[in-house]
Order: C-alpha cells, then sequence, then structure tokens
C-alpha cells in the first residue's frame, strides 16, 4: 500500500450515508489531498459534503455509467469509498445498462460482491478504487480503549462469546455484529444493518437491559469499500434498547464523534471497549 504522501493530489469519493464522508474529506484535505471530486447518491448523501470538496456529483443509485464518467471526466485515477449506501438500496436500485451487465455476471448478489463488481468496473475505464484506511487510520481505537463502566465478568464472558460466534457469522457472509446476554445470543445482524440488530437484541434482553454487543471485521475483509464504524447514532441505539456494552475489535473499526460519543456513554452508563 502507498503512503498517504505518495497518493496523487485528486482523489475521488464515492459518498454513501451518514457523517463519514464528510469526515473523510476533511482527514484527507488535512494529510495534503488538493483536490476531491465527490460522488453523491440521493437520499443517501449528506448535502453538507458539498462545502467539502471542489466538485459534486448527484446521481441516483444504480447510475454506474455516470459515476464512471464523472471521475474519468475530471481526470480522477484514484477514488475512495466513505460511508454506506443503505443495504436495502443496493437490492431497491434501478440499474443502468451497464450496471445491469455487471449484476447479471454476479452469482451471489450481496454488498461485497456488488461493491467488488463496481471496482472493476471503475478499473476498465483506468480509476483504482483504494482503502481509505490511511487517511482515517487516527480514528479507529486501539487495544485498551475504554470508556464507560468496567466490565463484569459476566460481561467478559458475554463479549468472548460474542466475538467467537460474531467471527464466525461474518465469515459466512451474514453480518458483522452478534448482541449477547448471559450467554444466549439474542440477534445477529443481518441486511437490516447495525441499528436495528442493535435494537431487536435490546428489546430480546427484556426490561432490566444489559445486552452486550460485539462488532467485528471480516477474514480478508475488504476494507475499500467496507469499514465497520460507529457513531453517536449507535450509542443513542444502545442506549434506547438498554444495550449496555458495546465491543469493538481493536485497530479496524471507525470511531466518529467521538466526543458526543464519550458524552453519551457517560451520560447512559454504556461501556465502550476495543479488544485485541
Amino acid at each position: 500500500m502507498l503512503a498517504v504522501s505518495e497518493r496523487t493530489d485528486t482523489l475521488g469519493i464515492i459518498a454513501g450515508n451518514r457523517s463519514l464522508p464528510l469526515l473523510f474529506a476533511k482527514q484527507a484535505r488535512g494529510l495534503g489531498v488538493k483536490r476531491l471530486v465527490a460522488v453523491a447518491f440521493d437520499g443517501e448523501t449528506n448535502p453538507e459534503l458539498a462545502k467539502f470538496v471542489d466538485d459534486i456529483i448527484w446521481l441516483k443509485v444504480g447510475q454506474l455509467s455516470k459515476m464512471i464518467s464523472a471521475f474519468t471526466e475530471r481526470g480522477v485515477k484514484q477514488c475512495v469509498m466513505a460511508g454506506q449506501i443503505a443495504p436495502k438500496n443496493l437490492f431497491d436500485l434501478r440499474p443502468d445498462l451497464r450496471a445491469m451487465a455487471m449484476m447479471l455476471k454476479l452469482k451471489e448478489k450481496n454488498a461485497h460482491t456488488i461493491f467488488g463488481a463496481i471496482a472493476g468496473e471503475l478499473k476498465k475505464d483506468g480509476v483504482e478504487l483504494i482503502e481509505a484506511t490511511p487517511w482515517l487510520q487516527p480514528l479507529m481505537p486501539g487495544a485498551g480503549f475504554h470508556i464507560g463502566p468496567k466490565l463484569s465478568e459476566d460481561q467478559r464472558a458475554d463479549v468472548e462469546l460474542g466475538l467467537r460466534i460474531a467471527k464466525e457469522v461474518s465469515r459466512l457472509e451474514i453480518g458483522q455484529m452478534i448482541v449477547v446476554k448471559n450467554g444466549t445470543v439474542l440477534a445477529v445482524e443481518g441486511l437490516e444493518g447495525t441499528d436495528k440488530c442493535l435494537a431487536r437484541g435490546g428489546e430480546l434482553a427484556g426490561k432490566g437491559g444489559g445486552a452486550v454487543a460485539v462488532k467485528v471485521s471480516k477474514e480478508k475483509h475488504d476494507l475499500r469499500f467496507d469499514i465497520p464504524c460507529i457513531g453517536a447514532q449507535t450509542l443513542a441505539v444502545c442506549a434506547a434498547s438498554g444495550v449496555s456494552v458495546l465491543a469493538l475489535e481493536a485497530g479496524k473499526t471507525l470511531l466518529l464523534e467521538e466526543d458526543e460519543v464519550k458524552q453519551l456513554a457517560s451520560k447512559h452508563r454504556i461501556a465502550l471497549t476495543a479488544f485485541p
């Protein structure tokens, strides 16, 4: 992998939802990227991103030809994906002819195979999809990171159980989060995403709450188009659902809006911890 300083002065951003595209644009600027060209999606991307990039092109999910042309016409040779496209929208998309031809070639249709195929289509036209992690590494908590109450022995045991099962579930391309309480798996993340998994697990934990959530990255995880991340909204969902512990894999999960996350963790007595 090239060092940040060795990368091109111009960088494209395929911008999904929430705050990550904005955060990435700020980080990239601070680390010397001079020109940022963003492709944004109606109903997904935060319009505030326009303030942090030099050029922004708005498209609908599925307009693959226009997305690639947006970069090639502006001389973009490298791009990153930042922020998710809601998983359900990958399957609700109305593909253009190029996207339709790409989808027909896929034997399995999930986020990884679809985004991997998009990377292949970009490469055909001279645009390389690269990892965003060189610019985002400072935002990934390492081993020993911990805020909130100290874990009990029972909670530690649930984290260990959740880690073991979450790794297996992610290997099977199902999801990357498990919610556990007292040695029982309450919820497994599927297509619905992290927030709904947390809400479902918290509900099944009962009125007393106390569920433990564990989020991992997949083995051989392709960080070009899927960086696990949490932020203030994640903590707010934990608080509303009675989830008392959120455990992350150290060095592989982005922590967004850290100040607000710390405030929410303190207010609702939620432990946020990174395990090696």
